[in-house]
């Protein structure tokens, strides 16, 4: 077992230089005599002291470096707090990282007046340090690249609210808070199994290079790190105290957006006349071929939401495609959609979406030689997440945004998209005849009613030789015959079509568009049983405190028992997406493909 052990040293050796690398490559802030500029602002916690020396240096440095949120980064902070914020902190990615959240200390910020009038941040309103964390976050939204931070020598660190060291966790890691949960105890334990079998030399050495890692990490650092000799002597029963800490601490439930009961007064309203009137008319022909040979296919609940209902999918077995029979009701898709995108589910949704910024880069590619775009249309852009990260790869073009929610009006504000619509895009398309040089519906075009109707449309918006770029779930995928209800893209009750290969190429050529490229492998998203898991834990311990859901006793407990349990299952399931994803991919199967259309009109494409 010795050669585990002095590998094991190793990696913890290899991080310290991650770890020094990037305690080093934040910038200190550089005396100034130059006065504020106007148009900077600060937001300060409450017991931080913010001297006059320091604003001018703070807004010399923003000036300079054409910065609109700079995070001030004190010196003087815990080994623990400064350990754990540059797990999760690179400075290397952090301004290049236009999806991200944004990342503070919790002590100061400067702020532009721009960004906090878009924002709609109270500059007056006090905040404790967690407070701050979090509006930093949002605020990177609205400045995605002129946002970064500076060591400031003149702002001595105030320690944390150690009653909300896990809030303060959540609040950097998200749902990762319970991978540190669970692994604090578990690398103790492996340090202990290490000085057994790996005595007389391998295990201690181990030992001494996680004892050593904080110290190694930051002396000499301009953060002046505090605590780096005790840590060196005591750090595994150190960390054991804080977990403990993180344990016992109960963290308060976060503040609705609205007041409780009238949410569930709202959602009452929705549901008095029951389920019935949320759903149309069972079908009876197939809405692509006009067949009456359909079979079910699936039935499943709501298990994003878990929302009443149950939903049926049926195939058709002339043409083979897949749609929701009966379909909702535009009741029913209100319904289903509230709180989902924008609401109670918004930030979360926006984590999730914030993530995917390879697969947005991946899109904006696919249109090179084949158009420069001037103009471009993201239908179903939500808070325009494709247009911000489309900038990299096309920094001139106009990215428009349309979308259903209010999400499209947040993306505007945000400045992600130039301009925002919002409502049917079938409604909307004679307001932009020939506006566009590409129209994209990314995971978009399975969520409508009429699938021939947006294509229509986006004929109507594109210009003479102008490109559609469409990317939806597979339904030819085996990992749908695999994983059955719990396959992601079926998506219940949200995705009403999925829409095959050979079906989309009639209805792109039916409606004067000429596929170009086809991408089935390179569109695969490797997550299908990640998403498995995370849908079966979420139908075994469903979110607690949610208006259209009765209150439990213990649902809270349960919910969060039941996912750090799981937490062997997570990785399990990452190295199974990483596998199978990998043979599915290389095997000419996904689960998503995307197209490249050229309008050619009607009877060329014929």
């Amino acid at each position: 077992m010795s050669w585990l052990w002095t590998i094991l040293g190793l990696i913890f050796l290899l991080d310290v230089v991650r770890m020094r690398g990037r305690a080093a490559a934040i910038p200190a802030l550089q005396p100034s005599d130059e006065p504020v500029d106007l148009e900077h602002r600060f937001l300060v916690a409450e017991g931080v002291e913010l001297d006059p020396a320091t604003r001018r240096a703070a807004s010399a440095h923003a000036r300079q470096h054409g910065l609109a949120v700079l995070d001030l980064v004190p010196t003087g902070m815990s080994w623990y707090d400064a350990w754990g914020t540059f797990q999760v902190f690179d400075p290397a990615e952090y301004r290049k990282d236009r999806l991200g959240r944004g990342v503070s200390f919790g002590h100061a910020v400067l702020v532009t007046k721009d960004v906090l009038a878009r924002a709609e941040v109270d500059e007056a309103e006090r905040r404790d340090a967690l407070a701050l964390m979090r509006t930093v976050a949002n605020l990177k939204r609205f400045a995605c690249t002129t946002t970064y931070m500076a060591v400031a020598p003149g702002l001595v660190a105030r320690p944390y609210d150690p009653e909300r060291r896990l809030e303060r966790l959540r609040e950097l890691v998200g749902e990762g808070a319970n991978v540190v949960l669970v692994g604090v105890p578990v690398v103790v334990l492996i340090l202990t199994a290490a000085m057994i079998t790996g005595w007389p030399w391998a295990g201690p050495l181990t030992l001494a290079a996680f004892h050593l890692q904080p110290a190694l990490s930051f002396v000499g650092s301009r953060l002046r790190v505090k605590g780096l000799p005790i840590s060196v002597l005591l750090r595994p029963l150190l960390e054991l105290v804080a977990w403990a800490g993180l344990v016992a601490e109960r963290t308060p439930p976060a503040p609705p957006t609205r007041p409780e009961p009238a949410q569930r007064a709202e959602y009452q309203h929705l549901l008095e006349d029951g389920l019935d009137p949320l759903f149309e008319e069972r079908r009876p022909t197939c809405p692509i071929c006009d067949s009456s040979e359909l079979q079910k296919w699936i039935e499943v609940g709501d298990l994003l939401q878990n929302k009443p209902g149950r939903f049926a999918l049926d195939r058709c077995r002339a043409c083979a495609h897949i749609f929701q029979n009966p379909r909702l009701s535009i009741r029913g898709l209100d319904f289903y959609y509230k709180d989902f995108y924008d609401g109670l589910g918004g930030e979360n949704l926006d984590r999730i979406f914030g993530a995917s910024g390879e697969q947005y880069l991946e899109r904006a590619r696919m249109v090179e030689g084949k158009v420069e775009p001037a103009r471009w249309l993201d239908v179903g852009g939500g808070h325009g997440h494709f247009c911000c990260a489309a900038r990299e790869v096309w920094p001139e073009t106009q990215f428009d945004g349309l979308d259903l929610s209010e999400s499209i009006e947040e993306a505007k504000k945000r400045g992600w998209v130039d301009e925002g619509y919002r409502g049917l895009f079938p409604d909307l398309a004679p307001t932009m005849a020939n506006a566009y040089d590409v129209v994209s519906m990314s995971h978009y075009l399975e969520h409508t009613r009429e699938p021939q109707a947006e294509i229509e449309a986006a004929g109507q918006a594109l210009r003479d030789g102008g490109v559609l770029l469409i990317e939806v779930p597979d339904p030819d995928c085996p990992m749908a015959r695999i994983l059955g209800r719990l396959w992601l893209p079926f998506f219940q009750p949200q995705h009403q079509h999925l829409v095959s290969v050979k079906n989309l190429e009639r209805l792109l050529r039916e409606r004067g568009f000429s596929p170009l490229v086809w991408h089935r492998g390179r569109a695969h998203i490797k997550v299908d049983f990640l998403a498995a898991l995370v849908l079966a834990l979420n139908w075994m311990a469903p979110e607690p405190g949610v208006p259209w859901r009765p209150v439990k006793r213990g649902a809270a407990a349960l919910r969060t028992t039941v996912f750090t349990l799981a937490l062997p299952a997570f990785v399990v399931a990452r190295i199974l997406d990483a596998v199978v994803g990998t043979v599915v991919t290389r095997s000419g199967g996904s689960n998503a493909y995307r197209v490249l259309a050229r309008k050619v009109g009607v009877e060329a494409a014929v």
